[in-house]
Formats: C-alpha cells, sequence, structure tokens
C-alpha cells in the first residue's frame, strides 16, 4: 500500500483541528490539539489494523482447513468486518463450486473405473513415452500377471513382442493406429487380437485394447478340420459308387462273375456313406441341444442287452465272447434309447477292433451314489498319447486300419455328447496290445420309496 494512502488518513484529522483551533485565536494550543487528535488517530489505525489482522489470520486458518478437507464450519464473527466478510463469501462460493466440480470429477472417474473393470477385454493407457499409466482388471487375466505392477511399464517388460512395441511407439509420436495378432507362449498359450490407438483429442499418449481370441481360432481350426475331414470321408465311398457304377455302365453288367460283386460293393459303400450322414446329423443334433432327451429310470442290465444282441452277430462271426456281468438292480436316470446308443457305440467299437479269438465283457456297478459300466475288451489297446483326442470328431488313432473296417470316426464323440446330455461321463483306460476299458458313469436313480401303511 502506498505511504500516501496511509498518511493521508492519518494527518487530515489533526490539520483540520490545527486549522479550526488557529481560527478561533488559540494558535498556542493548536499544536497540543492537532497532535492529541494525531495520536488518537494512530491508535484507532493500531486497533482497526489488530482486529482486521486476528480476522485475516482466522479467515486464512479457515480456508486452509476447508482445502484439507475438514468438515467443522466456524461460528459467525458478529464484529467481522463488512470487507472480510465480503471475501469470506467469495470463498464460501469458491469453495462450493470447486466441490462439486470434484465430487462430478470423482463420480466420472469412479464410472469410468467400474467400466474399464467390468470388460472382458484387456485395456492399457500409456504416458508419451509408451508407459503404461492406467490399465483395468481384465488386462491382468489375458497377461497371466498375479504378480508384479503393470504401471510404470513399458509394452517390451509386459509382452516380449518388438510389434507391439513399435505399434505403441507409432500411436504417441504419430497418431497412428494399429491391429495386430500376438501369440502368448507358456502353460496355457494364448492368441490376442490387439487395437493400439492415439488417445486424441490433443492428449499424449495412447490406448490399447485387448481380445483374447484363443477359442475363435481353437473353433476355426476345428470347423476347418471338420470341414476337410467330412469332405474326405464321403470322398471315399462316393469314389466306390461311382466308379464301380460307371464300370457296369460300360458293360461289366453283363458279367455274370463280377457284376454282383460290383452291385454287392456299391451296396456297402452306399450303406457306409449313409451311416456317415446319419452320424454327422446325430451329432449336430447333440451339439446344438435339439435332441430333446427325457431322463427317467433305465435298467442297465435291459440296455446292455439289447445292445450286446445287436452286435453278437458280427463278434461270432469272429469268434468272440461277449459276456455281461451287470446286476439287474442296477438303475441309472438318463434317456433309455440314448444308453443304449452309447452301449452299443461302445460294444461295436469293442467287437470291431478286438482280434478273432478274443473276448468283450461288460461289467456293472454302483459307485459314489452313481452307476458305473465298464465294457472291457482284449483288441489292439491304444497308446497315451492318443487317449485324450479320441472323443474328438474324426480322430482315429490308425487312419487306415479304421477305414478298413468301416468306422466313421464320430461314435465316441457322440457318445461323450450323449452322456454329457444326460449329466454323466466317459473315461478310458488302455495300454498297447493290452486291451481298452471305456467307462462310463450316470446317475443313479432314486430307489422307490417303501410303502406306509
Amino acid at each position: 500500500m502506498p505511504v500516501r494512502a496511509i498518511l493521508l488518513p492519518l494527518l487530515l484529522p489533526a490539520l483540520v483541528v490545527a486549522v479550526l483551533v488557529a481560527v478561533l485565536d488559540t494558535p498556542g494550543g493548536a499544536l497540543a490539539a492537532a497532535l492529541v487528535t494525531l495520536a488518537g488517530s494512530l491508535m484507532a489505525l493500531g486497533v482497526s489494523r489488530g482486529a482486521l489482522q486476528r480476522q485475516l489470520d482466522t479467515l486464512a486458518l479457515h480456508t486452509r482447513g476447508r482445502a484439507e478437507g475438514a468438515l467443522t464450519v466456524p461460528a459467525p464473527d458478529p464484529d467481522q468486518l463488512e470487507e472480510v466478510a465480503n471475501l469470506e463469501g467469495a470463498i464460501d462460493s469458491l469453495h462450493a463450486r470447486l466441490s462439486e466440480q470434484h465430487s462430478r470429477l470423482t463420480q466420472e472417474a469412479r464410472t469410468l473405473t467400474a467400466v474399464l473393470d467390468g470388460m472382458a477385454e484387456g485395456v492399457w493407457v500409456t504416458d508419451d513415452a509408451g508407459t503404461v499409466v492406467r490399465h483395468n482388471d481384465a488386462l491382468r487375466d489375458i497377461l497371466q500377471s498375479t504378480s508384479g505392477e503393470l504401471i510404470g511399464q513399458r509394452p517390451l517388460a509386459l509382452l516380449r513382442n518388438d510389434e507391439l512395441h513399435d505399434a505403441v511407439m507409432r500411436a504417441c509420436r504419430e497418431g497412428a493406429s494399429t491391429r495386430l495378432e500376438l501369440e502368448l507362449e507358456g502353460l496355457f498359450p494364448r492368441t490376442l487380437s490387439v487395437r493400439v490407438t492415439p488417445l486424441g483429442r490433443d492428449l499424449p499418449g495412447s490406448a490399447a485394447v485387448f481380445h483374447d481370441i484363443t477359442e475363435l481360432r481353437h473353433l476355426e481350426k476345428v470347423r476347418k478340420d471338420f470341414v476337410a475331414n467330412v469332405s474326405h470321408e464321403l470322398r471315399t465311398p462316393i469314389t466306390a459308387i461311382r466308379g464301380y457304377a460307371e464300370t457296369l455302365q460300360g458293360g461289366a453288367l453283363n458279367d455274370p462273375v463280377m457284376a454282383p460283386k460290383m452291385v454287392e460293393i456299391i451296396h456297402r459303400q452306399s450303406e457306409r456313406l449313409s451311416e456317415l450322414v446319419e452320424d454327422l446329423l446325430e451329432l449336430s443334433r447333440l451339439e446344438s441341444r435339439e435332441v430333446r432327451l427325457t431322463l427317467t429310470e433305465v435298467p442297465l442290465a435291459e440296455a446292455a442287452a439289447r445292445a450286446a444282441d445287436t452286435v453278437r452277430p458280427k463278434a461270432e462271426g469272429k469268434s468272440q465272447r461277449v459276456s455281461l456281468h451287470v446286476p439287474a438292480e442296477l438303475r441309472a436316470l438318463g434317456d433309455p434309447r440314448a444308453v443304449e446308443q452309447v452301449l452299443l457305440n461302445l460294444l461295436d467299437n469293442a467287437v470291431k477292433y478286438t482280434p478273432a479269438g478274443g473276448r468283450v465283457d461288460v461289467y456293472g456297478a454302483c459307485e459314489e451314489d452313481r452307476c458305473v459300466v465298464r465294457v472291457k475288451d482284449t483288441g489292439l489297446g491304444i497308446e497315451p498319447r492318443h487317449l485324450s483326442r479320441i472323443f474328438e470328431r474324426f480322430y482315429r488313432v490308425d487312419k487306415g486300419r479304421s477305414r478298413d473296417m468301416g468306422g466313421t470316426g464320430l461314435g465316441l464323440s457322440i457318445v461323450k455328447h450323449l452322456l454329457q446330455a444326460m449329466e454323466g461321463e466317459v473315461k478310458v483306460e488302455s495300454q498297447p496290445n493290452e486291451g481298452s476299458t471305456f467307462t462310463i458313469f450316470l446317475p443313479r436313480a432314486a430307489p422307490p420309496k417303501a410303502a406306509t401303511g
């Protein structure tokens, strides 16, 4: 504050008093009166400055308290100067507006965090140097990071992939967007689709969104393999039928020796083609859940007997013995037709892959409140490396041998899907040249309630 602004209010009262005293012809007392007046002004100024300083200190203290989050509101001071009161009102208004803005920003931040953490896709945000400054919960799962902080890391430290690092740098420096796929190795390999973009709106840095497409790529491979397998399986009987039909048309129809043989081959291949189509349709209905199974009490001994009667002519043709050891009281909860088809498929495979003179046994029991049926053969057996895949569609342990024996490659896959639809499961144990044992598990039917009289 200028010195003039302070001295003028102090000297003006004393000067007025001195002039009045001089006009009233008392010059001797003029100086004394002026000095007294000046002293009074100085005392009044000191008192007012002290009060003003105390009020300003109190206001500063309250303002700092609000800035630090104090919830107590000071009581109004009745002696507060008007100027200080106006200043305090302005500070209160500013504090209210800032508090409202802070609450709104806090709510927006919480909403954004909830949205990010609720996403199935992984997301990270980097600064202009490519360092991760924010990420959501899904990213940690996708990167299989159970320990270690992601924030503050560079892309190369999190994923050893130069392509991703270059994409992040281009987004930060050039504002370019990039799409790429990453293959993550490890205990559980994964395939990730990543889109890297600049933040935009004059914000430095980049953002990356990670999609786990491992299952999608697996399904694509399964679809391609399925189409290739179906095409191959259909081509074999169709080629045979077409070839022999053309031979018959070319004149072999009148050959009394060859014509019947060719017709028999055509008939056999047409049956194989029909079985393949039926199995494909059955498997398609099971996978799409179009088949409606009716779960009821199924006597497993009767179902096993009907399945065994169906395959027994084929077994007798190979001098095989099919024996049943299923208790008559063993009853499962399932669909009668589906249970019989499961047992028929397993028995048919056992007879098919067991050499002449072998045997097939069916055992039934109740274990841990579940019905268990084991189909055991003395066949060629299966190498351990194949056991985890034999329930896949068209998977064959020995492709040449399976086709020669007329299999479609879908029987075990149908078994698995039928049992899953009945809340059951199937397992296999086998060793080469020691035979195989297929075990099915089904829920046990509730025992009948005793009559009460």
